[in-house]
């Protein structure tokens, strides 16, 4: 008997965008640490790679059903010759990263378009982070050849900023509620909640999301038992105390024990909490992914970004929640 339902279970590789410790797909760790997927009928495999290009890479590949990664991830290296995938749950509204600058610099800095000529620093090129503060200065109408970005690691970011090293940074967690405690930075910018994030770019927006290849032939009939799951996952970050789910988590979901609360708050704030995604978050998502560098010429997308979305299976799921 029970060889028979693992026969019937639906079995589905996700490919999901590291480092293990991102806010960003921390629904997917705690859907598959709390046997949602299970529950679900589902044999579900996460499979952790070491950032968004390579979760997308994997999805174009075929080497996994799904990919959790960014839009703009999703967009350059998941398509399937030019035919760009599908989204069918949104995870967070935008990198739940913050701007923040130097105290020495309070005087100076009071905008956006007071960083230029000022050092400004990241994680690392390519990173989430990177990637938002490019966008901040194309919207404030700040060359990015008049600041100078240096990359740093995330620790080292945060002492270089703490040191002043850098004028300004833009910072993910848990450096930046570290910083900002400690007093040794001012904030500028904040992306950590989805408010926030709409605020700065301009009205509300994705950037992290579950997507399915475009030639995929899983329905709404499969995918809606995952959906479920992500959103029972969603409900649990909302509501279960920090120490609860840190306890529930492996090792290499959690990290360092102290950091895990502001992760935890972090991926709360930027969540997209019913997984909606709408036309027009898209379509800014997209355009800022065009702002940013532009897409390869090989993407068609469609006439209208409603085409990208697959909504169905969440929208089965929504309805058939108890209310």
């Amino acid at each position: 008997m029970i060889g028979l339902m693992l026969l019937l279970q639906t079995t589905l590789t996700i490919a999901v965008a590291g480092p293990a410790t991102s806010p960003e797909y921390l629904a997917l760790r705690v859907a598959e640490a709390e046997g949602y997927f299970a529950d679900e009928g589902l044999r579900v495999t996460l499979h952790s790679v070491r950032a968004e290009p390579a979760a997308a890479e994997a999805l174009a590949q075929g080497r996994a059903d799904l990919a959790a990664t960014s839009v703009e991830a999703a967009l350059r290296l998941g398509h399937l010759r030019g035919e760009p995938p599908r989204l069918i749950f949104g995870l967070t509204a935008a990198a739940p990263a913050a701007l923040l600058i130097a105290p020495g610099q309070a005087g100076f800095i009071r905008g956006l378009d007071d960083l230029a000529g000022k050092t400004v620093g990241i994680p690392s090129p390519g990173t989430p982070e990177s990637a938002l503060l490019h966008f901040l200065l194309a919207r404030a109408g700040v060359p990015p050849q008049r600041v100078v970005m240096t990359s740093h690691g995330d620790r080292g970011l945060a002492g270089a900023l703490g040191a002043g090293t850098v004028a300004a940074a833009m910072i993910g967690e848990p450096w930046a509620s570290r910083l900002l405690e400690d007093q040794q930075a001012l904030l500028l910018a904040d992306f950590r909640s989805a408010d926030e994030a709409a605020r700065w770019l301009g009205g509300p927006t994705v950037h992290a999301a579950l997507f399915l290849r475009a030639d995929s032939r899983l329905g709404a009939r499969e995918l809606a038992p995952l959906v479920r799951a992500l959103l029972r996952a969603m409900a649990r970050l909302r509501s279960a105390p920090p120490e609860e789910l840190r306890a529930r988590l492996p090792g290499a979901v959690v990290g360092v024990s102290e950091d895990f609360a502001p992760r935890l708050a972090a991926a709360r704030g930027a969540a997209l909490p019913d997984g909606r995604v709408t036309v027009d978050a898209l379509e800014r998502a997209v355009g800022m992914a065009r702002e940013r560098a532009g897409l390869p010429s090989v993407v068609r997308l469609p006439r209208s970004l409603s085409g990208l979305l697959r909504m169905e299976a969440l929208e089965e799921a929504l309805a058939s929640r108890p209310r």
